[in-house]
């Protein structure tokens, strides 16, 4: 398996292609925009090393019996599936962060693997195959290997075939006996800078007027005809600072990737037309993920719990001025936690050997990672006080300044020394408002799509039955047409 420095070399050695405020970022490893990223995906690579976290971080290929990255793992169980949601929790404990450019490529892979299945099964084809050989050798290489599903969508009344410009959603624009050629886009996607390779799906379902754009892919991430731009984030400021402004030196970025008649080979390419099969990678996406995104918002909420009690103790309070608000913190964590893990057990698995979680759970636990995280932060704000705020405090090179410097520490202090308790702030805005925020609202998708799942999930006919039972009411009531 690749040490930190081996993952890192290998970043260096691809094709620069990534773009920021109108540069080209020649060395993802060094430069300010990307460069947290990539640390804190390192930092798995680092974790792996370790004996105290290797047994998490590390499991065992169902395909070769070789040791492998468990975010390029088979998941079979319910017990894997909380082993993913252990491994998600931890890495936000170690980094302080997102690390979505792997696990959204684990859970594609994972997706895939039963729409592979299916396809094969149903079609004749040989997706499931090739499946195989491409993981097999990601596997051994220990590559990191992000996701990709959100397109541009363009006007959303309107189907991707009826769009007025045809490349607001990603398609297939040309295929021959070896290889297929791609163009449009993918939006939104997470740490595509420390990504080796991305695993491209389909966005949503498709008819058969859209078959061209139900495709599933692989690509290494310098591939040739895409272009790469990171979006801006409010801490892009910090990124730029060094002291105590950029408290974990890690990071996420979001990138838009252009893909212009992109030539994919075969052997890479899992899904081409049909249709009828791309919702079904799009629902065996979002119950692995919408299930595990609980335990990553609950290892940023330990953080905030932690960093809101240090807050407490450097302005002189004692943690139970805050009991009921801090316990308030501990009772959302374990609550998007504990659903995931239900959503686990709860699954099943399927023919091709994966598990799938419990739609209902997996979506409810979307509701919950949805709203639950940002009454936290709001929480560690208000313990804070102001400082923890964008905009509230100065900087430490203001901080550390020959003239003034010692002004700044002298009316930071509290019961806590001044460059601790700005530490602690800086921690604090990291986690509540700068790139230590998962993508909470959004990631995996809308709340409002998953009201729509939950809603399909609900057996009213069922639930109605057994209350006529109880109230015992023979005659089924009429159901209204509107």
């Amino acid at each position: 398996m690749k040490t930190p420095e081996e993952y890192k070399e290998s970043l260096r050695e691809m094709r620069p292609n990534i773009h920021k405020f109108g540069e080209l970022i020649t060395d993802v490893t060094t430069h300010p925009a990307t460069k947290r990223c990539v640390e804190g995906h390192a930092r798995i690579y680092e974790a792996a090393q370790n004996p105290d976290y290797e047994n998490i971080v590390t499991t065992t290929s169902h395909l070769t019996g070789e040791k492998i990255s468990r975010y390029l793992s088979l998941i079979e169980s319910a017990e894997e599936m909380t082993a993913n949601l252990r491994l998600k929790r931890t890495m936000f404990h170690l980094t302080g962060t997102c690390t979505g450019g792997r696990c959204v490529g684990w859970t594609s892979l994972n997706a895939m693997w039963a729409t592979a299945h299916d396809m094969d099964k149903d079609l004749g084809t040989h997706y499931h195959e090739r499946l195989k050989k491409w993981l097999t050798k990601a596997q051994a290489e220990d590559i990191a290997v992000a996701g990709a599903m959100t397109d541009p969508k363009g006007n959303r009344t309107l189907s991707p075939s009826q769009q007025e410009d045809p490349d607001m959603y990603l398609h297939v624009v040309e295929e021959n006996a070896d290889s297929i050629k791609v163009r449009g886009a993918k939006v939104m996607i997470a740490g595509v800078a420390a990504a080796n390779e991305i695993f491209v799906l389909p966005g949503t379902g498709y008819k058969e007027a859209d078959k061209n754009y139900a495709v599933a892919f692989t690509i290494p991430r310098d591939a040739e005809g895409l272009t790469i731009v990171e979006a801006t984030h409010p801490s892009d400021r910090r990124e730029l600072e060094e002291g105590f402004d950029s408290p974990p030196k890690t990071g996420i970025t979001q990138a838009y990737l252009f893909f212009n008649d992109v030539t994919v080979p075969k052997e890479r390419v899992f899904m081409c037309g049909e249709h009828r099969y791309s919702l079904n990678v799009v629902l065996n996406f979002i119950m692995a993920y919408r299930s595990a995104i609980g335990a990553c918002v609950a290892g940023q909420g330990d953080l905030m719990l932690g960093a809101a009690t240090l807050a407490a103790r450097a302005n002189g309070l004692t943690e139970k001025t805050f009991r009921e608000r801090l316990t308030k913190i501990a009772i959302n964590n374990e609550t998007t936690f504990g659903m995931g893990i239900a959503a686990a057990t709860l699954g099943k698995k399927h023919p091709s050997g994966v598990w799938i979680c419990d739609p209902l759970l997996s979506n409810i636990n979307k509701i919950y990672v949805a709203a639950l995280p940002y009454e936290a932060k709001v929480i560690t704000q208000d313990i804070c006080g102001g400082i923890g705020e964008t905009g509230c405090m100065p900087s430490s090179k203001d901080f550390y300044n020959e003239k003034y410097g010692k002004l700044v520490q002298k009316y930071l202090k509290a019961a806590a020394p001044a460059e601790e308790r700005a530490r602690i702030a800086r921690l604090i805005e990291w986690l509540t408002i700068g790139a230590g925020v998962p993508g909470c609202l959004h990631g995996g998708g809308s709340p409002g799509g998953a009201k729509i799942v939950i809603w399909r999930q609900i057996d009213l006919d069922k639930f109605t039955s057994l209350a006529r039972k109880l109230a015992g009411i023979k005659e089924q009531a009429p159901v209204a047409e509107k």
